[in-house]
């Protein structure tokens, strides 16, 4: 019978060891660690996300009962108090970096979105993290709550996040806009959130196209009107010069404004993009398409543990949310790589039951029978 490494050591071989050990090196302060590890801390918190631990006690006493299975990870049993330290003291930044590596291996075996364009589609958004004012109340928000704030960007070849920044609840969606860097020719979209004339025309000077919707107090003239298909809820195409005394200033180029009315909803849409070469009907499909980024936020809310925390300083939080975000990109990777039609919601699912069994994961997926070795099959026919 062949022997196989536990569920959960297969899914950490796709996290890169020799990389994980240089990042740890660089962001590393203080002293050398001696009883524990940073891999130590990413094994005992990854074990948290997937197994859907609540506390360092929790996570403590899983890590414990199976320490004789943690060999082949590389890992030791780990001390809650050396855990709170290390995510009160070591720089979340390690797993920041990780993330930017995970990702690049993923996108390797994305197949790309579902638009005929061959641009790169990608959403942008954020969404607020609510914290306990009297637990945390350096994160203090507004009135009584306190929050952190995930700023992030959704890789449309996948649906996987492509770059995320965690600030405190009150930090502008656009100040982390702005720092951003897409290649020439991506598609970008957006809300009202990050409307920045000054910004909208870098974009432009760098070859970059939005899809965003037009504010109620913008001023605007009428350079050019195109015929519309009504039929397809399309209300106009139009070439328009924002007359306003800020985009006036900066000498803003001209945009492109497309109504839009839902048939389902009978809503009514603006929107406002650089893109003159795709059809209305594809920018409105484009703006529709934003909604993943909502859905992505739903999703790490409800199945990861990214509500509550095992940690009170800021450090510890950004850690928890960071490694949150690596694993995701880890089930990603695996969803990718079976290429079996899972959902990852469902294949989370069958990981948290089986993480600790030896088998080989693939098979796992695939629903197939559990080999049985000859010892077993003698015992069953009472040999």
């Amino acid at each position: 019978m062949a022997h196989h490494n536990t569920i959960f050591a297969q899914l950490l071989k796709f996290v890169p060891r020799h990389e994980f050990e240089s990042l740890s090196k660089t962001h590393h302060e203080g002293r050398q660690l001696r009883k524990t590890s940073r891999w130590s801390q990413f094994v005992a918190l990854s074990l948290g996300q997937l197994a859907g631990r609540h506390s360092l006690r929790d996570i403590e006493s899983n890590m414990s009962a199976q320490s004789s299975r943690l060999y082949h990870l590389g890992a030791k049993p780990i001390a809650r108090s050396s855990l709170a330290r290390l995510n009160e003291k070591q720089p979340a930044k390690l797993y920041e970096a990780l993330f930017a590596k995970l990702y690049a291996n993923c996108q390797k075996l994305t197949s790309g979105h579902r638009f005929r364009f061959k641009n790169k589609l990608y959403s942008l958004d954020a969404s607020l993290i609510d914290l306990s004012l009297k637990i945390f109340p350096w994160a203090h928000y507004a009135l009584g709550k306190s929050a952190m704030k995930l700023h992030l960007s959704l890789d449309h070849d996948g649906y996987i996040p492509n770059f995320a920044a965690i600030t405190e609840g009150k930090a502008s969606d656009i100040e982390i806009g702005r720092t951003l860097h897409y290649s020439k020719g991506s598609i970008v979209v957006f809300d009202k959130g990050y409307t920045d004339y000054e910004w909208f025309k870098a974009l432009n000077n760098k070859g970059i196209f939005f899809v965003t919707r037009i504010r109620k107090n913008a001023i605007w003239k009428i350079e050019e009107r195109r015929a519309v298909d009504k039929s397809k809820g399309l209300t106009s195409d139009q070439t328009i010069v924002l007359t306003g005394v800020k985009p006036k200033k900066i000498g803003m180029p001209k945009l492109r404004r497309i109504g839009y009315r839902d048939p389902e909803s009978g809503k009514a849409y603006e929107f406002l993009t650089n893109n003159f070469a795709l059809s209305a009907q594809t920018i409105a499909e484009i703006y529709k398409e934003r909604w993943q980024v909502e859905l992505f936020f739903k999703w790490i809310k409800q199945n990861l543990k990214i509500k509550a925390f095992v940690g009170n300083s800021k450090n510890a939080i950004m850690t928890q949310i960071w490694i949150a975000l690596c694993t995701y990109l880890i089930l990603a990777y695996l969803k990718f790589s079976a290429k079996l039609g899972w959902s990852l919601q469902s294949m989370l699912r069958l990981l948290h039951l089986n993480l600790f069994l030896r088998r080989d994961l693939m098979a796992l997926l695939r629903g197939d029978p559990p080999k049985q070795n000859a010892l077993e099959i003698r015992q069953l026919c009472l040999v």
